[in-house]
């Protein structure tokens, strides 16, 4: 079953038509409504000096919570909508200037909501959007793009090959999509990319002939059935400091019921999604606690989860790159890569993509998000169906002289 399902990203550097603010010096910066334009520089600057005050009090769960990409266009208020008729900014605004005009035109919004980036971002705030749609939908242009090329799957696992469930001990994917990945990877080179532990989303998937990138692409491992298997490990020596910290912040995070700390080997994870969101900002405060005496470490989050990871130029988006160059397809143009992930750490994959203008980038998720991929699709279930279509185009590929993709049926 296809859907029409659409993902939303903004369309940056496009300006929209207006008035500068005077001494700003900028040109073009806004078009507001008559209410908002007629508002004097004084009480603008007595606005940002109260969104400021308020911006000094919002917590740092608040903040992270206002950047979490899950806002969707149907969650916008109509009136905020309502409240421009072309709102661009250029990216030399001031971020102390974005956030008192943000302020005049939602005065209801904390100060550390419109002060985030994602917030500046989001798809309704713009009057030009780039809409992802879905990749079933779209299938027969995905098919069209390999024509000639060898394609080389990348793949997530929670969220896309898995559900998300409350315990990430229990993350286990159907027995179906085991089978559709096994299909794929009899027809293309296939790696799972994730965060998880190299050896436990082995043991999750249990498929020996993929690539497997564990610890956010700081541990790779290719097929076990290669005697020259691939072997990349860019933070071994980081290593004695990863337990160190796990060790720390089990015993610091054991007050805050349903908080979960995964060692994953060469990256950590607290897990706040059983955690009382009354109680997130004090979890927050234990991991941050920790973290300030380990600065070779950096803080990022996904999506119901604190990451540690060693402060290296390394990520998913390097782990494709890597896995590209260790098949031979470096510098080739007779590549179609295949990236789908759900979290805001594929994005750095998905950017790779962009990049090298060359491959398909599909966001899992329900809800229209900020993403560098080009398609979308909502769920595992229609990951696997992805899965079984391109395996059939493969299939007819192979017995055809020139497949049309409109040959094949969707299931149902």
């Amino acid at each position: 079953m296809t859907t029409s399902q659409d993902v939303v990203v903004s369309e940056m550097g496009i300006g929209a038509g207006g008035a500068a603010m005077p001494g700003s010096g900028a040109t073009g910066l806004f078009a507001c409504r008559s209410a908002a334009g007629a508002m004097s520089m004084r009480q603008t600057y007595l606005d940002l000096a109260a969104a400021a005050a308020r911006s000094a009090s919002c917590t740092w769960v608040e903040a992270m919570r206002a950047s979490s990409p899950t806002r969707s266009r149907a969650g916008a208020a109509a009136s905020d909508v309502d409240e421009l008729t072309a709102w661009m900014v250029s990216s030399s605004t001031l971020p102390s200037l974005r956030l008192a005009t943000a302020a005049l035109l939602w005065p209801s919004r904390p100060a550390c909501v419109l002060a985030s980036n994602h917030f500046w971002g989001s798809s309704y705030l713009w009057s030009e959007q780039r809409k992802h749609p879905s990749a079933l939908g779209k299938f027969e242009q995905i098919a069209a793009a390999s024509k000639g090329k060898k394609i080389v799957m990348f793949l997530d696992y929670d969220g896309t090959l898995s559900p998300i469930v409350a315990n990430p001990d229990a993350a286990y994917m159907s027995d179906a999509m085991r089978a559709a990945v096994r299909d794929v990877a009899k027809h293309f080179p296939t790696a799972i990319v994730s965060g998880r532990c190299r050896d436990k989303v082995y043991n999750f998937v249990g498929l020996s002939e993929l690539y497997y990138a564990g610890s956010h692409g700081m541990d790779i491992k290719g097929p076990s059935s290669n005697p020259e298997s691939v072997l990349c490990q860019p933070a071994s020596e980081f290593l004695p400091v990863i337990d160190e910290v796990y060790k720390l912040l089990v015993e610091k995070t054991k007050s805050t019921p349903g908080a979960n700390v995964e060692n994953n080997k060469f990256c950590l994870s607290v897990h706040f999604r059983c955690v009382d969101e009354k109680r997130w900002n004090f979890l927050a405060e234990q991991v941050k606690a920790v973290i300030k005496d380990y600065p070779m470490l950096k803080l990022t989050q996904g999506r119901k989860v604190f990451e540690l990871r060693p402060s290296i130029m390394w990520d998913k988006g390097k782990a494709l790159e890597f896995l590209l160059e260790s098949l031979g397809f470096a510098n080739s143009s007779d590549v179609l890569p295949v990236y789908i992930g759900d979290d805001r750490t594929d994005e750095d994959a998905f950017k790779v993509l962009r990049e090298r203008g060359q491959g398909v980038g599909i966001l899992v998720t329900k809800s229209a998000k900020e993403t560098s991929a080009s398609f979308s699709l909502q769920d595992p279930g229609e990951v696997m169906e992805f899965l079984l279509r391109l395996v059939e185009w493969s299939r007819i590929s192979r017995s055809s002289p020139s497949p049309s993709p409109s040959m094949l049926r969707p299931r149902v």
